[in-house]
């Protein structure tokens, strides 16, 4: 560039220093980023609970949600299969959650002792055991599957 200057010197270039390079700080985000990836994971079961509680958390509201008939709440706790037998067999998935609660209502016992997780439609599934008014148990399976759902029911005696 020609012309007439402010200063008698020509116009200098902006970085003439020597560069400095900032690896420090970059390794400083990326293990930040990685501390706090690890933290999440172990922090989760904190948060959520084991999946053994989740099992009889849910197995829990759904019951008392048949106690109160909200079927609505009932039925959307009920995993795929069981809402898709429900449109095989042409009934609302609360009405067909109803069928689960043979006798009134339930109370949640516990997780049945001696069965170890196992699987239900290739996933991993946990069994609660529920005991209604008339006596009778039940042991309601549960599957993880968007959050644990319920997934089927057999009476135990």
């Amino acid at each position: 560039m020609t012309g007439p200057y402010l200063y008698d010197d020509g116009p200098e270039d902006l970085h003439t220093g020597t560069p400095r390079h900032r690896n420090g700080l970059i390794l400083a985000v990326f293990g930040a980023t990685l501390a706090v990836g690890v933290g999440m994971v172990v922090a989760l079961p904190l948060v959520k609970g084991s999946g053994e509680e989740q099992a009889r958390e849910v197995v829990g509201v759904f019951v008392a949600a048949l106690a109160a008939d909200d079927l609505e709440t009932a039925g959307g706790l009920l995993c795929e299969s069981e809402r898709d037998r429900a449109d095989a067999e042409g009934t609302d998935a609360g009405e067909f959650a109803a069928a689960y609660a043979p006798a009134g209502t339930g109370e949640v016992t516990g997780e049945v002792t001696g069965v170890e997780p196992g699987e239900l439609d290739g996933k991993d599934a946990q069994e609660v055991r529920v005991r209604w008014d008339d006596g009778t148990e039940a042991t309601v399976s549960v599957v993880l599957e968007d959050g644990p759902r319920v997934c089927g029911t057999s009476t135990a005696g």
